[in-house]
This record gives structure tokens, C-alpha cells and sequence, in this order.
């Protein structure tokens, strides 16, 4: 099936993806919506670390708070996104030249 070698390489990618996985677990990236309204923190690995809502509940509209928690979550979502990327594209480097 696969070689020595093929299955030592394959065993160091996966190593490398587990590191790569447990830096991106490190990195926190922030989306807020409203002037910090909401801000809402996800780790490298897009799992929500944090959610906060800087306003009384009572004197704000529902459809606006909804609206402020989806925009913050696109932005940090955008963001672990380019952070993932760019990790993974690194760790991918080493095992593919030219990348």
C-alpha cells in the first residue's frame, strides 16, 4: 500500500496540521458591529470564544440587535478566515514546494 516513506510523510503532515491547528486555537480575531455594540471573538479555528453585548436589552430593537450580532459574526468570520488560510497555506508549504 503506501511506502515507508510515503507513510513518514503522511505521519508529519498530520503532525503538522495538529500544530497548525493548536496555533490557530491561540489566535483571537474580533468582529464588532455598531460602534462596539456587539463584538463577538472567534479563535483561529472559527469556535465563538466570546460574545458581548454592550447595551440594555430593554432599549434595543430585536431585529437591530439581530442584525448587529450577524454583522459582527461575518466580520470575525471574515477575518478567522484569512487567518486560517494563510496558517494552513504555510503548514501546506512545507510538504509542497511551489505553493
Amino acid at each position: 500500500m503506501f511506502g515507508l516513506n510515503q507513510k513518514d510523510m503522511l505521519e508529519k503532515m498530520q503532525q503538522s496540521l495538529e500544530e497548525s491547528k493548536a496555533r490557530l486555537s491561540q489566535i483571537k480575531v474580533l468582529g464588532e458591529a455598531a460602534g462596539g455594540l456587539v463584538k463577538i471573538e472567534l479563535d483561529g479555528n472559527r469556535k465563538l470564544t466570546s460574545l458581548e453585548i454592550n447595551a440594555d436589552l430593554a432599549q434595543i430593537d430585536k431585529e437591530d440587535l439581530e442584525d448587529f450580532i450577524a454583522i459582527a459574526l461575518s466580520k470575525a468570520l471574515e477575518e478567522a478566515n484569512r487567518v486560517n488560510e494563510l496558517e494552513m497555506s504555510n503548514s501546506a508549504r512545507q510538504f509542497m514546494p511551489g505553493l
